[in-house]
């Protein structure tokens, strides 16, 4: 065990070199670094409880997910009698469920069989229990009704969070913002933590739009001062503009294209005129629809409508084949740099409401980094005094191995990019601990060896072997509880669990290379009869 070759030992050295310097952009101001080769540049970077920072707890509107679902059914439910040609009058979502009444009593046996296919098995576990998506009932005199189940509710909820996480998260990373954290919390909120992000009114705004962008066509057949007087055609709709003073506008349900076939948008100017505008991008098909949809209404104007509110409404000059065109609406620079923003990001499948919001000064951040150094100095300082005392030279050489080791730790989260936070402060002062508890195994182990009789060199090669086994044990079992708190744990516990599983592994490599290595060289080097332990 005390042997190495100088290959071997040379790699020991050069992996714990190469890991401690990793860490070493942290010690120099970020513009100096950032003038560094890329590879260089990786740091840590300090958590909203750290450096101050923005925190928002979102809110999907669970009663929008569930309206959506309704209209979904009631447009399928029409689709499908139409498609079969089956007579049916009073379609509509009374109380929480789609109801429609089959004109023939004749056709409602073939109306019932053709509309159950519309329900389908829950995926996952719940499919497993036979849950579906809606149940189809007969509630009597040609009346068929269509509720959605808790279950369906709840597994529509999940998704459209798992897809508002993304779309959230990439409307974030425009911003310019470092290390966001944004992450489920229960079954219908959404945590966004910003470090560095002092003012999240900005923020709050990105957030808060749903940026359901569609191209319709405006509708001439009506006045919209006879539209406010409630004569608005049934495929139509009154809409107000985002101008302020509000101007209506009567546009056809029909959506020519959506926003979702948008690939790119970006903030310019009009060469002409010089206002904000923001130009966009559409994909294969939405560039051949946008081409069709020009080509037959020229002349006549079309509306822009972005959650339900139009932006402008241009007249149609000439046909738009390119596949791109710009939007212009009285924006200002900021304002058009944010609708670029959201459309690029893409649509929010339901509203977010902001239920909680917290900002954290920079202030406290620097408290809490004050607080953390001065317990990360003053457990260290303990350990290392107690090493001594106890161990005397063999505590020297475990006091060089920690110190090696808490290099390690900061050089690979470094080299990870990982957000440090005050519990992952807590989780590299706990390492210190454990990295001295491997030590005082070994230490302890070879006290054994050498009240058994062995001589000194044969203590300390059994000492580091015997001792091993406990070491791993003790260590292994340390790291699966960093595991689950990784796993099942948000936010703090998340960064807690990380600095404690790094810590674990540079312990082991630590207390079974580093600390050997050292006393293997004293021990080539000294020839030792006893042992100053």
């Amino acid at each position: 065990m005390l042997y190495f070759t100088r290959w071997k030992a040379l790699a020991i050295v050069l992996t714990a070199l190469v890991v401690c310097l990793c860490a070493v952009p942290n010690f120099f101001p970020e513009a100096q670094v950032k003038s560094w080769p890329a590879w260089a540049q990786r740091r840590l970077v300090l958590g909203l409880d750290l450096q101050g920072g923005s925190y928002l707890l979102l809110e999907v509107d669970a009663n929008y997910v569930r309206k959506q679902k309704l209209d979904q059914i009631r447009g399928d439910v029409q689709k499908v009698v139409r498609e079969n040609r089956i007579l049916y009058t009073g379609l509509a979502v009374r109380n929480d469920a789609v109801e429609v009444r089959i004109s023939k009593e004749s056709d409602l046996p073939t109306a019932l069989s053709k509309l159950r296919e519309l329900s389908q098995p829950l995926g996952g576990l719940l499919g497993s229990n036979g849950q579906r998506s809606m149940e189809v009932t007969d509630a009597g005199a040609g009346l068929i009704k269509f509720t959605v189940p808790q279950a369906a509710i709840t597994e529509l909820l999940r998704r459209t969070i798992e897809q508002s996480i993304q779309i959230v998260e990439r409307r974030v990373n425009e911003l310019g913002t470092v290390e966001p954290v944004i992450q489920r919390q229960g079954t219908d909120r959404i945590l966004v933590q910003v470090p560095g992000l002092q003012d999240p009114t900005r923020l709050k705004e990105l957030l808060g739009k749903t940026a359901k962008m569609e191209f319709r066509m405006v509708d001439t057949s009506v006045s919209p001062d006879q539209a406010q007087q409630g004569r608005v055609p049934p495929d139509s709709e009154l809409l107000m503009s985002t101008s302020s003073p509000k101007v209506p506008y009567v546009v056809k349900k029909q959506v020519l294209v959506s926003g979702g076939e948008l690939t790119d948008a970006q903030p310019g100017f009009d060469q002409r005129t010089g206002e904000p505008i923001v130009s966009f991008k559409f994909n294969t098909t939405g560039a051949r629809k946008f081409a069709q949809a020009t080509s037959e209404n020229v002349g006549l104007p079309f509306a822009i409508v972005l959650d339900n509110e139009v932006i402008s409404a241009p007249v149609i000059r000439e046909p738009i084949t390119g596949g791109q065109g710009q939007i212009s609406g009285n924006f200002t620079v900021q304002s058009a740099n944010d609708l670029a923003v959201l459309l690029r990001a893409g649509a929010l499948p339901a509203p977010l409401t902001v239920v909680e919001e917290r900002t954290v000064g920079p202030g406290l951040g620097q408290d809490s980094i004050e607080k953390g150094e001065l317990a990360a100095y003053v457990g260290s300082i303990l350990v290392i005094v107690f090493m001594l005392v106890t161990y005397r030279l063999f505590g020297v050489f475990a006091n060089i191995a920690v110190t090696i080791n808490v290099a390690m730790i900061f050089g690979l989260l470094s080299l990870l990019n990982a957000t440090l936070t005050l519990p992952g402060i807590a989780g590299i002062v706990l390492t210190v601990g454990i990295a001295v508890d491997s030590n005082v195994l070994i230490y302890e182990r070879i006290r054994e060896e050498l009240r058994g009789g062995r001589n000194a060199i044969s203590a300390i090669d059994a000492g580091f072997t015997r001792a091993l086994a406990t070491i791993l044990d003790s260590n292994i079992t340390t790291f699966i509880a960093a595991a689950v708190l990784f796993y099942i744990g948000t936010g703090p516990v998340r960064g807690f669990a990380v600095t404690l599983g790094i810590g674990i592994i540079t312990t082991v490599f630590t207390a079974f290379t580093m600390t050997r290595l050292i006393v293997a060289t004293w021990v080539r080097w000294k020839r030792p009869q006893t042992v100053p332990i």
